[in-house]
C-alpha cells in the first residue's frame, strides 16, 4: 500500500534550507553511496510538501554504450538480468532471486559493465554502477526513510559522505498509511537548535 506523506516546515529555519529524503540500500555491506530521492527546496516556515512512498518499485539498467533499458515493475525476490539478444541489449525477468529479500540485477553480457537502478515514484532511490560481466547488484529496502538539511544536492545524485554522516534521522514508515513529516529547530544565532523531524498525525495501515 502506498504511503501518503506530508513535509510541514514548523521550523525557525530563515536561511531556505533544503531538505533530502533518501533510503538505504539494506543489502549491502560496504557503505554505498546513497541516492536523493526527493530534494525539498523553497519550502517556507508554514508551507508544507506532500509526496508519495510507493509499495511499488521499478528497475532499469544501462549499457556500456550509453543505452538505457525500460523502467520494469520490480519487487524484493525477484532477479533481473541484462542479456544481449538479437535486437541488442535488454534487461528482463530471470528468475528468483538468491535471498527472498533482495532484489537482484545480473550482467549476463559477455563484455561491458552496466549499470543498475531502483525507482520509487519516477525517480531513482538507489543504483550500483561498473556491474562487470558475472556480477550482480543487490538491493534491499526497508520500510525507512532517511530525512535531514543539506545544501547543494539535487535529485537523483549521490550524497557526499560528508553531508551523509551528518544525516542520522531515521523514520520508520511500518504499518503506516499516512503521516506528517514535522521539521522543527534551526533558527539565527546562540538561540539556535538542531534541526529536529517527526511523524505527527499518523493514520496506521
Amino acid at each position: 500500500m502506498d504511503i501518503q506523506l506530508n513535509f510541514v516546515n514548523r521550523s525557525n529555519d530563515a536561511n531556505n534550507s533544503e531538505v533530502v529524503v533518501f533510503q538505504k540500500n539494506a543489502a549491502t555491506n560496504v557503505e554505498e553511496t546513497a541516492i536523493a530521492w526527493q530534494v525539498i527546496k523553497n519550502c517556507g516556515q508554514g508551507d508544507s510538501h506532500p509526496f508519495m512512498y510507493p509499495n511499488t518499485m521499478q528497475v532499469a539498467a544501462s549499457d556500456s554504450y550509453g543505452n538505457f533499458t525500460p523502467q520494469l515493475d520490480a519487487q524484493h525476490g525477484q532477479q533481473f538480468a541484462v542479456k544481449k539478444t538479437p535486437s541488442g541489449d535488454q534487461l528482463m525477468e530471470n528468475g528468483a532471486s538468491s535471498n527472498a529479500k533482495e532484489l537482484e540485477v545480473l550482467n549476463a553480457l559477455d563484455q561491458g559493465a552496466i549499470n543498475a537502478y531502483v525507482y520509487k515514484s519516477g525517480k531513482v532511490i538507489a543504483q550500483k554502477t561498473a556491474i562487470a560481466p558475472a556480477q550482480k547488484a543487490v538491493f534491499q529496502f526497508k520500510p525507512t526513510l532517511w530525512i535531514g538539511v543539506v545544501s547543494q544536492v539535487d535529485e537523483g545524485a549521490a550524497i557526499n559522505s560528508a553531508i551523509l554522516s551528518n544525516i542520522n534521522t531515521e523514520l520508520s514508515l511500518l504499518g503506516i498509511a499516512s503521516a506528517d513529516i514535522v521539521m522543527t529547530g534551526g533558527g539565527p544565532g546562540a538561540n539556535a537548535t538542531a534541526f529536529a523531524f517527526q511523524l505527527e498525525n499518523v493514520v496506521m495501515s
